[in-house]
């Protein structure tokens, strides 16, 4: 088609568009707007559906349809580690929230955020603030930017409120290995996360986290979710949740199947409860998608329970949250309106559309010792949410093809009956007399050898319930750089022990690189128990990203025998093991380290200057700035008169407004010309930790490459988007580029 030819087209079709330059813009009054139709939030069959099943309590449908008119309010939750999380939240109650008091933005009072009533230590809050009003009015400047700040350091997560719910009803402790199933984009994952590093004090957890999502590039999102906590106990992998791979970890020379302790489930649905966020779901509303997601969402569940499986009562488990109990009684409709109270109901015609596992169970005794009423119903209009449905679920017994009762894990006495561990296999029947199944099995069998029998028989052999054969692995999205875990006499470690001094106690065989050829460039550490996984499941799955960053290569270094610079990430994870290079600063010292470019010794404290002038010959030291609830460790570069501070941009700004000095996101940190920001990052994106180096002498401290010397030579996009081989960085969120 020529240029004229196009040119014709394009002219018709805007002269044919509703809401064009003809009718302003808006069409007869029909609620077109600059060419987009409003949507009517009405939607009869929707309405007709709920009320039919008693869905809403009685004398409350009003205000739910209300309430579902009605825009979703923001929430946010705190991140992080608990220490953190408490600075933030103080400067959040003490500086932020004060300054809304009394203040009306277009003549409209504007309220002062509210905590979660149900969340615990007040990390989750609601406001009526839109984003439009937050991004337009010049009395929200202070506070826009830094929400907008300090979500782009991880600090703060933008989550619906009562997608929290499902981590805090899990109960997960740092000792548990944990799957998360369908997790992207990651908002319970970092819950989770959060809930291995309760003691900062331990840098690696006995649990971990496994999460998993179908989507590839869901899986990037949810990596770049993961890092900003920096912990080495996440591992993201790409499965349909429906065929997770059944991995296998060496237990004393043995191999035996990896177990889980929680298994967080987030099935797909029908989507009524986003319809405050999600409006397109008032006119596209339908009974034939939750009956199609119904199918895929039960495959899910048969790879999360077991017939050994009970609802759990979380009645007082969240004080304030407003709930209403599971239906015990229901009906399933069609497209068409069309009711059917039983499977035996259903022609003959509909069994495709329609299955049984749709209905409640007959037998009035089995639907009792269901406890169906234990589930959580959430609805938008008694808390001022979205919708959303909860059922905890815990194991009470043995498998069923398992005739050695379950071992017992040493863990402490928890609110609710300790929950042995579960692998991730389905259960498709069960017989009735679980005493039965024991006398079909070998004595003496153990765990690993009685789910390999029962997978082998198929998903039921004479009254056996077991798992259904394996599926085969789908890969899909780009093939991920190998994990190649150092071994024990690479000549590659020594120097970096020396430099730092480490301790004797650091568990070096856990870390690994992405390449298996040239030079290594990064360093990448995983805790024991996900190092177990990787040797033991390399062909089984495919992992996204595991681990964290904790060395950069840094080529000028080698002459002083030592290649690596420390990076930010992974520093609150190795400083507990660094006992060479720190120094103590002040809280005046920081603030001249992340406000100006290459700040010489003389401006820091007179401490510090004698520090970073001897280095090496001072005693170890936290960072440990008076006024503040948690240590600062920042990664640093000390030059021949000079320091300077690895720290992007948001985290610069964290770190000064956690000290009470505000920087303006535009205004430029002092240095030389050109020098980047306070609202740009560093050239080579580093770290933030406590120390400084000599561009000859690599550091652990709060300081930052020469300028004249960025690590081997990299760029700012090859530091931030590329690996040690020509794959992409695990620590990135995106595919290799």
């Amino acid at each position: 088609m020529g240029r004229r030819s196009r040119a014709r087209r394009l002219q018709q079709q805007q002269q044919q568009r509703p809401g064009s330059a003809e009718d302003g813009g808006k069409r007869n009054g029909a609620g077109w707007e600059g060419g987009y139709p409003e949507i009517v939030k009405e939607n009869k069959l929707f309405e007709h559906y709920y009320q039919e099943l008693k869905i809403v309590p009685e004398g409350e449908w009003d205000q739910f349809m209300g309430a579902l008119r009605e825009p979703l309010p923001a929430t946010l939750r705190i991140t992080g580690y608990k220490s953190h999380a408490k600075e933030i939240l103080h400067c959040l109650k003490n500086k932020y929230f004060k300054e809304l008091e009394d203040l009306e933005v277009d003549g409209q009072k504007v309220e002062v955020p509210q905590p979660l009533s149900w969340y615990p230590e007040e990390l989750a809050w609601h406001t009526n603030l839109s984003r439009k009003i937050l991004r337009k009015s010049p009395q929200l400047e202070k506070f826009h930017q830094f929400l907008v700040s300090e979500t782009e350091s991880g600090n703060l997560s933008r989550q619906e409120a009562v997608s929290m719910i499902p981590p805090l009803l899990l109960n997960a402790r740092p000792h548990h290995k944990i799957l998360d199933m369908c997790a992207a984009p990651g908002s319970k994952t970092t819950q989770l996360i959060e809930m291995l590093h309760a003691d900062m004090n331990v840098p690696f957890p006995e649990g971990f986290v496994i999460a998993n999502d179908v989507d590839n590039k869901r899986c990037y999102l949810l990596v770049h979710q993961a890092k900003r906590l920096g912990s080495p106990c996440i591992m993201v992998v790409n499965h349909d949740a429906s065929c997770i791979p059944r991995l296998q970890v060496d237990v004393n020379g043995r191999k035996e199947v990896l177990f889980y302790d929680r298994i967080l489930c987030d099935v797909p649905c029908s989507g009524d409860g986003t319809m405050r966020k999600n409006i397109d779901v008032w006119k596209k509303w339908s009974t034939v998608n939750s009956l199609h997601v119904q199918f895929h969402g039960l495959e899910i569940l048969q790879y999360a329970i077991f017939c050994a499986l009970e609802l759990a009562d979380v009645s007082s488990e969240l004080p304030g949250l407003k709930w209403v109990p599971g239906l015990s009684q229901w009906k399933v409709m069609t497209k068409d309106g069309q009711w059917f109270a039983s499977w035996d109901d259903v022609p003959h015609n509909r069994h495709t559309q329609i299955r049984p596992t749709m209905f409640p169970p007959k037998d009035p005794e089995k639907l009792q010792a269901m406890h169906l009423e234990r589930c959580l119903r959430i609805l938008p209009h008694h808390q001022n949410t979205g919708g959303f449905f909860v059922a905890v679920l815990v194991k009470k017994s043995s498998m069923p093809w398992n005739k050695r009762p379950p071992k017992l894990q040493g863990e402490p006495v928890e609110p609710r009956a300790p929950v042995p561990p579960s692998p991730v296999e389905p259960t498709v029947g069960c017989a009735s007399n679980p005493l039965e199944l024991e006398s079909k099995l070998a004595p003496g069998m153990s765990d690993t050898e009685a789910v390999e029998r029962a997978e082998n028989s198929g998903s039921k052999k004479d009254g056996v319930c077991g798992p259904p054969p394996s599926k085969k692995m789908k890969l899909f999205g780009f093939k991920e750089d190998p994990f190649v875990f150092i071994p024990e006499d690479d000549p590659l470690f020594p120097p970096i022990q020396k430099f730092y001094a480490l301790d004797p106690s650091f568990p070096k065989t856990n870390l690994l690189t992405r390449t298996t050829e040239g030079k290594k460039r990064q360093l990448y550490m995983v805790s024991k128990e996900l190092r177990n996984v990787l040797l033991n499941n390399s062909e089984r799955m495919k992992v996204i990203n595991t681990g964290i960053k904790v060395w950069c290569r840094n080529n000028s270094g080698e002459e002083f025998d030592c290649a690596f610079r420390l990076a930010q990430e992974g520093i609150y994870t190795l400083y507990p093991f660094i006992n060479s290079r720190i120094i103590t600063v002040s809280i005046e010292d920081v603030q001249v380290l992340l406000t100006q470019e290459n700040p010489f010794f003389r401006k820091l404290s007179s401490e510090a200057y004698s520090q970073v002038k001897d280095m090496g010959k001072w005693p170890d030291a936290e960072t440990k700035p008076d006024a503040l609830q948690c240590p600062i460790v920042l990664c640093g570069w000390r030059g021949k008169a000079s320091v300077r501070t690895f720290v992007p941009r948001n985290e610069r700004l964290h770190y000064l407004r956690m000290m009470g000095l505000e920087v303006p996101m535009g205004k430029k940190r002092e240095g030389a010309a050109g020098a980047p920001g306070a609202g740009s990052a560093s050239p080579v994106e580093p770290e933030d930790g406590p120390g400084a180096a000599s561009p000859a002498e690599p550091e652990d401290g709060p300081c930052a490459a020469s300028p004249a010397e960025p690590e081997d030579g990299a760029s700012a996009e090859q530091e931030a988007g590329r690996d040690d081989s020509s794959g992409g960085d695990p620590a990135e969120a995106g595919p290799p580029r």
